[in-house]
């Protein structure tokens, strides 16, 4: 695949919003709107416009920012749906319509046929007024391949710029990803998009297994925010492609902590301490061994630097320390210490840390280095700010 042809489209403020018990405020979703665009994403997924009201007013209005991002309306294969994001000024709608039998049978209560002629019907209606379009396979994952192909190749036929191929319920693994989107592309010879869910943690993965495999767009949401398990995590999926793909998409990337931090407090879900990419434990180290390594070349434990996606490195002191931490870390408080007092220091620290459960803060660490100095008779004691 042409790495200049891949792009993304977030759909933090359509599938991130249907998270469970997640509201975005229109202040909110028009923010996180301009910082998608000046973060680099592509395309835009605003909003379901046919819910009318406060919906359709926000989406109206991002539409009208004048973002270089595309705007994208979410519509189910139905004329009303898709007049309603005509009247929005979206330039681009997806088109959402179930393609396995288990959707097709028991929720819609049609037969394949049926999806086919309403997703041409909603196609062409969207063609008509000039609107950029993404067919959505949903459900495509666990869909009849051949059934998949056919409903794919009528979708080109009707004028659809791509397809979203769906793995609705997060049932994929990277391999058979690779397999089923190398032989669908083939089959229909349409652009593919992936949208990935991360019921089984393999929504990012199966995102990259599908660029590898020749589609051209990724699907994504802010910190993998999304139904259920949620979906591929924008952060991840830019930052995997560039350092595992090589793949540089030229994304502001020293924005994604602000960008993850705005969406977190705008869902009110906060950002694990772990989290990749973004969490604040990602460049946070207290082990010895690695801790020793990264003060000599951060290299060592850091595939990329903090600054790099917003964050600071730090140095945990605590049970897990070695003695080149506790010499750096009195660096940072101006203090010059040896290794034998930081060996004495650190078995200090070491009880403290066990007996409270935890690291220790700054003000603790100085206590411990006070009464080291009262110990063993050193005159100059540092006041503690």
């Amino acid at each position: 695949m042409d790495p200049s042809k891949l792009r993304i489209d977030d759909t933090t403020l359509r599938d991130g919003e249907q998270t469970a018990g997640v509201v975005f405020s229109n202040h909110e979703k028009i923010r996180i709107a301009q910082l998608l665009d000046k973060v680099g994403v592509a395309q835009i997924e605003a909003g379901v416009p046919a819910m009318g009201g406060d919906e359709k007013a926000v989406i109206r209005e991002i539409a009208s920012l004048g973002l270089r991002a595309s705007v994208l309306g979410w519509n189910r294969p139905v004329i009303a749906d898709i007049q309603h994001s005509v009247d929005c000024g979206v330039d681009a709608v997806a088109i959402s319509i179930a393609t396995s039998d288990v959707h097709i049978q028991h929720k819609l209560k049609k037969d394949r046929q049926w999806v086919i002629d309403r997703m041409i019907e909603g196609v062409k209606f969207a063609k008509s007024h000039n609107l950029y379009v993404s067919v959505n396979a949903e459900d495509g994952s666990r869909a009849d391949f051949g059934f998949m192909v056919e409903f794919g190749l009528a979708a080109k036929e009707a004028g659809a710029d791509r397809l979203r191929f769906c793995d609705t319920v997060g049932i994929l693994d990277p391999f058979q990803t690779f397999s089923v989107i190398k032989d669908f592309k083939k089959a229909v010879g349409l652009e593919i998009e992936m949208h990935t869910h991360n019921d089984f943690g393999m929504a990012t993965a199966n995102a990259l297994a599908g660029i590898k495999a020749g589609a051209a767009w990724v699907n994504t949401t802010v910190n993998g925010l999304g139904e259920r398990a949620g979906n591929a995590a924008l952060e991840e999926v830019i930052m995997a492609m560039k350092y595992l793909g090589h793949i540089d998409l030229g994304f502001k990337t020293e924005m994604f902590r602000e960008l993850s931090e705005y969406v977190a407090m705008a869902s009110a879900r906060t950002i694990p301490i772990w989290k990749a990419i973004v969490g604040t434990n990602v460049f946070a180290h207290e082990s010895g061994i690695h801790a020793d390594g990264v003060i000599k070349n951060p290299k060592t434990y850091e595939v990329f630097s903090p600054e790099e996606v917003g964050l600071e490195r730090q140095l945990v002191i605590g049970k897990h320390s070695g003695s080149a931490s506790i010499i750096q870390k009195f660096k940072e408080f101006g203090i010059e210490i040896d290794k034998e007092s930081a060996t004495d220091i650190l078995a200090d620290v070491r009880r403290a840390s066990v007996e409270l459960k935890r690291s220790l803060f700054s003000k603790e660490l100085m206590y411990i280095y006070q009464d080291y100095l009262r110990k063993s008779g050193k005159e100059h004691v540092p006041t503690c700010e």
